[in-house]
């Protein structure tokens, strides 16, 4: 072998020693950096895990008594953040609890503040997936518009849901339960000191949270007559199930809300069963895949997705006892007193816009009373974010009694199929 050749050699294994070095530590580093986060996150949670312990606690009690709360530290600007933990109903109408949080004006109120009830949307089923636990709950919640909220003299709160922080599974997509955990924190307002709060309330919920606002607001008079709903906001709304399950049933997004979706609904109603609903390699999984936070889920089940696994099996769309637990949890149509804001987003490739403009066509057929707001080229997780400006311009409105401006006779901008 020629002394040029000898040398190309020892020069390719010298670059290719130096590449799978370089490969290697950042494989070292991005496993540090993981296991470095996981540390500081457990380490939080566990400095934080006493507060939403509710061994002990009286069940008896008002609804939405505020059993345990402490101020936190969340960047906001324009006011006081509170951790609350506070009692509140499950679908059977069990007394449990539930944590979350409450934003409080820094400004000094010449009339009673009205409040503004956030529903956030899927996160995961763990308690370390609830906004009130993250050490950065404002902008790790994606909360930004809380500032603004806050400077217009508002009180915001922030329901984790029951089983989502404390301890239990949390009743996902059970409208009554989400309702109750809604509602209930409007009243825990009334149990921070010196806040001026009054009786006007609106509700603003996204995705999951966007089906807890329509069913909060179906049950509002009934559970709450002592208050007044002024509106409700909802956007990229899980409304019409059907149509969203039988689209989604077999994608990725069926590892993000499958687990929750299948844990909950046994939770609510345990005489429900999974066989032949879910693939059987994931029968006794899918409690603990359940507790995985969003990002996880995502990861995890684009993995499983891509090896050709299903959470779902095909019969899930033809049992009977799942199809009418489908249709009893789909958003109610409102009454045309309660003015109704539904926003999405045309690029939604989670909550798909038509079966939106299923939901708007099929209330305002009903004849609710609905104002829309159609975007685009924007994402699922960034709707709230994006519309939030349009949003507080809304809810103002309601607040100053406006006449909601309905736009149910204008064409949808996409079919409703």
């Amino acid at each position: 072998m020629s002394m040029h050749k000898q040398n190309n050699k020892k020069h390719v294994h010298k670059m290719f020693k130096g590449v799978l070095i370089f490969i290697l530590a950042i494989i070292v580093f991005s496993a540090g950096v993981y296991f470095w986060n996981s540390y500081k996150i457990d380490k939080f949670q566990k400095s934080i895990s006493g507060f939403y312990d509710t061994t002990g606690l009286q069940t008896q009690g008002p609804l939405g008594e505020i059993v345990r709360k402490e101020i936190i530290q969340t960047g906001i600007e324009n006011g006081t953040a509170y951790r609350v933990l506070y009692r509140t109903q499950k679908a059977n109408d069990d007394i449990t609890f539930t944590s979350g949080m409450i934003f409080v004006p820094a400004t000094i109120a010449t009339s009673p503040r009205p409040v503004v009830a956030w529903a956030h949307g899927t996160l995961g089923g763990g308690d370390n997936c609830a906004p009130s636990r993250q050490e950065q709950p404002v902008s790790s919640s994606r909360l930004p518009w809380v500032n603004s909220m806050l400077a217009k003299g508002w009180i915001v709160t922030a329901t984790d849901y029951a089983g989502l922080g404390t301890p239990g599974i949390s009743e996902y997509l059970v409208g009554k339960s989400e309702a109750h955990d809604v509602l209930n924190s409007v009243r825990a307002v009334s149990y921070i000191a010196n806040n001026n709060s009054g009786k006007q309330y609106a509700i603003w919920g996204h995705s999951q949270g966007g089906h807890s606002a329509l069913f909060s607001s179906l049950y509002a008079l009934e559970y709450m007559p002592e208050y007044q709903l002024v509106g409700t906001s909802a956007s990229a709304p899980a409304a019409q199930l059907e149509s969203l399950l039988n689209a989604q049933y077999d994608t990725l997004a069926s590892w993000v809300i499958g687990p929750q979706l299948v844990a909950g609904w046994k939770t609510a109603y345990p005489t429900l069963s999974t066989y032949n609903i879910i693939n059987s390699k994931v029968q006794d999984q899918y409690v603990k895949l359940s507790r995985q936070c969003i990002v996880e889920s995502s990861v995890s089940g684009i993995v499983r997705q891509k090896t050709g696994q299903r959470f779902f099996t095909a019969d899930f769309l033809n049992n009977s006892r799942w199809q009418d637990i489908i249709k009893m949890q789909t958003a109610p149509v409102l009454p045309k007193a309660i003015p109704i804001q539904i926003s999405e987003s045309l690029s939604d490739q989670v909550v798909l816009p038509a079966t939106t403009a299923q939901y708007i066509s099929r209330a305002c057929a009903a004849g609710s009373n609905i104002n829309t707001l159609w975007i685009n080229n924007v994402s699922h997780q960034q709707i709230p974010s994006v519309i939030s400006p349009n949003v507080i311009n809304w809810i103002n409105d309601r607040f100053t009694q406006q006449i909601n401006p309905n736009t149910c006779n204008q064409p949808l901008p996409i079919p409703a199929s």
